[in-house]
């Protein structure tokens, strides 16, 4: 086949996968939200595009697709993501929350390479696997999905180069643990009160209400501001010349920048414009997936368990050294972990007024979390 027949055929493929995730995902079904409870939508954005590859036997791991995601589609994704955290919302969630969160990241970028380290003094053969294998290639991704979400997920696979097979079954047991840590987290903040009693912490603090925008400025002016913006910002930064790894920083800046120094930003329209865009990167990874070999070392996932428990521990730790709620310690994990759409809904089953507050911690943790697998990598290569 020539080039033209198998981009034609990669995007309609891409088309079809896109516009069915986000169907699947408006569908008010008992069976489908069950369904998508375990295997959310977005991996049908990567399955789809690698069963047709399989099933077909057409190769198209290499059309032009795959140059127009990682020169515009994933810098898109990058400066909307960046540009919806406003430094203002941060005043209604309070310091000492913030410091538990942190520490739940912070402990989620390093404790990694400590555990690579730890495995590989007891049994050699760990160092060959994760090292020599490449295998720490699939931590990277992990560290951008709990804390980042699918955008930091997606850009620090490109930069750790983290094989498709290894990146699908990371994505796999990701989603099961993920799952399966939201309903402890659903059934830990239900009791944090009593945790709050025995350690003599008081569990009462002041409800604060986000900041509204001032202004009457109509929704049409924001929308037009906003999106011309981004165009500019991207024509500019094409024109540069910059390593991928240059432009994710540069984009990351600008991001932030323009979320907090333009008054008629519309942070609302902008994380739509992630999501979608999400979808889109998603559909044109999985062309690139063989899947063969779709398998995971046990000792790997005998890590990944101990590097969440100890997260945990970590920020309940830090909670109680500040004598802050333990409900925080819920409500940060999932933001670390869950995003924007399960944090506030473990919150609500404490307190819906604290909705908000969990909001803001998982779009700080979206923002951050590409800066965190950095370090992630950037410690790797240290040993």
């Amino acid at each position: 086949m020539s080039d033209l027949t198998l981009f034609l055929i990669a995007s309609g493929v891409v088309l079809f996968t896109v516009l069915f995730v986000l169907w699947i995902g408006k569908i008010n079904s008992k069976w489908i939200t069950l369904i998508l409870d375990w295997f959310p939508a977005i991996l049908f954005a990567y399955v789809i595009p690698a069963a047709f590859t399989h099933l077909s036997g057409i190769d198209l791991s290499k059309v032009f697709l795959h140059d127009l995601s990682r020169s515009w589609i994933i810098p898109f994704t990058i400066l909307t993501v960046m540009s919806a955290l406003s430094f203002k919302q941060l005043k209604i969630v309070g310091v000492k929350p913030i410091i538990v969160f942190g520490m739940g990241s912070l402990v989620i970028a390093t404790l990694p390479v400590l555990l690579v380290l730890v495995f590989g003094f007891f049994n050699p053969e760990n160092t060959t696997l994760f090292i020599g294998n490449g295998y720490w290639k699939g931590l990277i991704p992990i560290v951008g999905g709990w804390i980042g979400g699918s955008t930091s997920q997606l850009v620090l696979k490109e930069l750790a180069e983290t094989p498709e097979a290894i990146f699908l079954s990371i994505l796999v047991l990701d989603n099961i643990l993920v799952n399966i840590w939201t309903i402890l987290m659903f059934q830990f903040i239900k009791k944090s009160n009593r945790i709050n009693k025995a350690w003599g912490i008081d569990s009462e603090f002041p409800i604060v209400e986000p900041p509204e925008s001032k202004g009457k400025v109509s929704l049409r002016i924001l929308n037009l501001v906003t999106i011309g913006t981004i165009i500019i910002v991207m024509i500019l930064a094409s024109l540069i010349s910059m390593s991928f790894l240059m432009g994710v920083v540069v984009l990351s800046i600008i991001g932030l920048l323009l979320g907090n120094l333009n008054p008629l930003w519309n942070h609302k329209l902008v994380l739509k414009l992630a999501g979608f865009s999400i979808i889109l990167i998603m559909a044109i990874l999985g062309l690139k997936l063989n899947f063969s070999n779709l398998s995971l070392p046990i000792n790997l996932i005998f890590l990944v368990l101990i590097w969440l428990i100890l997260h945990f521990l970590t920020m309940l730790i830090t909670a109680r050294l500040l004598k802050t709620n333990i409900a925080w310690v819920a409500i940060g994990s999932m933001a670390n972990l869950g995003g924007i759409s399960t944090a506030p809904a473990v919150t609500s089953a404490y307190k819906k007024e604290l909705m908000p507050h969990a909001i803001v911690l998982a779009i700080l943790s979206m923002v951050t979390g590409t800066s965190w697998g950095m370090l992630t990598i950037y410690l790797f290569g240290l040993l």
